[in-house]
């Protein structure tokens, strides 16, 4: 353990936002890249520090880790969530990244990478996070990678609450599994990589006991719940072909239906015999699922 704040890159988002909760309540001095202009009152009234930067401005990185301890980043540009989001933020603004905290001399780099990314080089926002890691790597950071699979929590809010609308979308087969997370179980694991021991320079995948298909998340549910759940799907042709169509206007359209693409090889699956070595068992999918069901204020059967 070191002296001095964690900082956290992207700390205004759904994943950054739960890093900080949990390193406040491990005691962690944290510190927030926050752009210029963007609200940081949230963030200040629980007592964080605030940077104002950018990703795509060198200086202002250097800035921001002078005497931080760590780093944990979680930014994605890919996903446009917020304004000013674009995907040099995954290239550029990664390299720029790394180039700080090697200048600054950070003891422990935390990297919110993709489970898979090594594989898929067709998949430009997953393959962006190998070429981060590898960037990391040859600065000599020390750095650790953890790859989460799909968040649970996100994807089956697609088209709004799956159990009050008895219903979730997916694209592709049904039946193919593939490993998901919870934000808030990632949000735990990053906040403790910035003191495991022995990691540096892995690469951990982050996931449950096992992989799921949308058609076991839909039947643990009715389980769960009592309530019938219909997977509605979308044939991958279908969404190849419009991300194609898209494409001209939209890059991100082919990015995402080649994702999806590769959800249907199989592959998209964890080891996670790293993940329990250094975190601790994985959650079952029962239990992950139940956790998501109450925290949509859902009442599970007795």
């Amino acid at each position: 353990m070191g002296e001095g704040p964690v900082l956290v890159v992207g700390g205004t988002g759904m994943v950054g936002g739960q890093v900080v909760t949990e390193l406040l309540n491990r005691g962690k001095q944290v510190r927030a890249l926050v752009r210029p202009g963007s609200d940081a009152s949230r963030l200040e009234s629980r007592g964080v520090e605030i940077a104002r930067g950018d990703m795509m401005d060198a200086n202002s990185l250097i800035r921001a880790m002078t005497g931080a301890d760590a780093v944990i980043t979680s930014a994605a540009g890919y996903t446009r969530h917020r304004k000013g989001d674009n995907p040099e933020i995954d290239t550029v603004g990664n390299s720029n990244l790394a180039d700080a905290a090697k200048r600054a001399g950070i003891r422990r780099f935390v990297l919110t990478s993709i489970l898979t990314c090594d594989q898929t080089p067709e998949v430009p926002h997953f393959w962006h996070k190998r070429l981060m890691e590898d960037r990391l790597q040859a600065l000599g950071v020390p750095f650790v990678a953890l790859r989460p699979g799909a968040f649970l929590d996100q994807v089956t809010r697609f088209g709004g609450d799956p159990i009050a609308k008895h219903k979730v979308r997916w694209f592709g087969s049904p039946g193919i599994p593939l490993t998901f997370v919870l934000t808030a179980d990632l949000a735990g694991y990053l906040a403790a990589a910035v003191d495991a021991p022995a990691v540096e320079g892995q690469r951990i995948d982050i996931g449950w006991d096992r992989p799921i298909s949308l058609q076991e998340f839909a039947d643990i549910v009715e389980r769960l719940t009592g309530e019938e759940i219909r997977v509605q799907t979308v044939p991958v042709g279908v969404v190849r072909a419009a991300g194609a169509l898209m494409a001209p206007v939209n890059p991100m359209a082919k990015d995402l239906a080649a994702m999806m693409g590769w959800f249907q090889t199989g592959k998209y699956v964890a080891d996670t015999t790293r993940q329990a070595e250094v975190f601790g068992p994985p959650p079952t999918a029962e239990d992950a699922v139940q956790r998501l069901v109450t925290s949509m204020g859902h009442a599970v059967k007795g």
